[in-house]
């Protein structure tokens, strides 16, 4: 793992950068714990979402993200720990918290055989809006999701992504108060993606409180208010993203050499500039440093002195990335990853 001044945490230890305990809480759990035989999905999970706001929640595959949405919704009981969703045991009252939420789980539940206008009038009526506003809504709907023209197609003839696309657009149909997305952009194109952030930042300043899971860390960066990083059914870290960046050491050198014999003199020469030792992989050593381009450019001259050659270099800020690799020593995919920040493999343990 990189060299950056988080260390890496123990189960059971928590960064907290800030604390949004005196706003009123529209989401909140404590001490969850969800177990499937000697698993533990949770194993002590908090989190609280204050109202109106995201809430951002990065995890790897298996960290207990999906648990935790299926508890918050309902879907699963918690065998330890309690939780309120706009005010209401999740527990105790489910059929009150549901009347209250919209879900979009990480795969598109649409009925194949219906069109995507029957789908959504569907949703319409289980939530009692009417027949006519259901109907007006699923219009609407249709439109901001740029699904008009597949509006009368049956939904088996849809893509992937215009399958997901429907499913969010659900999820809004009875404008409920509270949200949870669950890795609500997995399959989407860039501009379908683009498109339905611009839908959450919106449904946020209309007053909605969302818990958003995501492995995009980019999403997180663009729409969440606060971030929380679980790992293994625990929150390990918590602020905002400026806040979380700021633990890894802030800018970055990074050089790529253009030849293997170089590496020991590049290494002495960029610890000279380095606030917190090096990450070394392969020919590429990352520093952390401070002073920005008058560093990088005192490093450059440095190399060059001492006639280190060099295939690239730069200069860059930490990323959501970054704060995870430097909390838990692994990224937010396993190794099953194809590559595209999707993983081949089974992503939750529910």
């Amino acid at each position: 793992p990189y060299a950056y001044s988080v260390r890496h945490l123990s189960l059971g230890e928590t960064i907290v950068l800030h604390n949004n305990s005196k706003r009123s809480m529209t989401i909140e759990a404590r001490g969850l714990v969800k177990a499937y035989g000697k698993v533990r999905a949770l194993d002590g999970l908090d989190l609280s979402v204050p109202e109106g706001t995201v809430l951002g929640v990065l995890g790897p595959n298996g960290a207990g993200k999906t648990t935790a949405v299926s508890i918050l919704t309902t879907l699963l009981e918690p065998d330890a720990g309690s939780a309120t969703v706009a005010g209401i045991d999740v527990t105790t009252d489910p059929a009150e918290v549901r009347k209250r939420i919209g879900l979009s789980g990480q795969y598109a539940a649409v009925d194949e055989n219906l069109t995507g206008f029957e789908n959504l009038e569907m949703i319409g009526r289980l939530y009692r809006l009417g027949r006519r506003k259901a109907r007006d809504r699923a219009g609407e709907l249709l439109e901001r999701f740029s699904l008009s023209e597949a509006a009368s197609r049956p939904t088996k003839t849809y893509s992937g992504g215009m399958r997901r696309r429907l499913d969010l657009a659900g999820a809004l149909v009875a404008e409920a108060p509270v949200l949870f997305l669950d890795e609500p952009t997995t399959g989407l194109d860039p501009r379908s993606r683009t498109e339905l952030w611009d839908v959450i930042r919106d449904l946020v300043e209309r007053g909605r409180t969302l818990l958003l899971t995501t492995q995009y860390m980019e999403e997180a960066d663009q729409l969440a208010d606060d971030i929380v990083v679980i790992d293994h059914g625990r929150v390990i870290a918590h602020g905002t993203a400026d806040e979380l960046k700021a633990q890894v050491g802030g800018e970055r050198i990074e050089v790529e050499l253009q030849s293997d014999a170089s590496l020991e003199v590049a290494q002495r020469v960029l610890s000279q500039f380095s606030m917190n030792g090096l990450h070394v992989q392969g020919r590429s050593l990352t520093a952390p440093v401070t002073g920005g381009a008058d560093t990088l450019t005192q490093a450059l001259r440095a190399l060059d002195v001492e006639n280190v050659r060099l295939q690239d270099v730069g200069l860059r800020r930490p990323t959501l990335d970054d704060v995870f690799l430097s909390l838990t020593g692994r990224g937010t995919t396993n190794e099953n990853s194809n590559g595209n920040g999707h993983t081949a493999g089974i992503k939750e343990a529910v």
